[in-house]
């Protein structure tokens, strides 16, 4: 792969160049792990998220039983109660 250069935003920010995005398979929204390997460079590597083990890969599994609602129609129906 050739040399590509970007330039550094004022808020610091890059663009990745579409051929190493590509090569990476790095896609909007992923996360990458920046590691300093050097006075002057840095190495970039997409980070691969491995999927939840034990009770944490739960959470969020019953939502798919009940409806979820906004917490003022929540809070609303607790004050009906209250008023009885």
């Amino acid at each position: 792969m050739k040399t590509m250069i970007t330039m550094v935003t004022e808020r610091g920010q890059i663009s990745i160049p579409s051929a190493i995005r590509r090569s990476l398979g790095v896609s909007p929204g992923e996360r990458l792990i920046w590691e300093s390997s050097g006075e002057h460079e840095c190495r970039v590597r997409r980070l691969v998220d491995e999927p939840i083990k034990g009770a944490m890969s739960m959470r969020g599994f019953a939502r798919q039983f009940r409806k979820t609602r906004p917490t003022a129609e929540w809070l609303r129906e607790l004050r009906e109660g209250e008023a009885d």
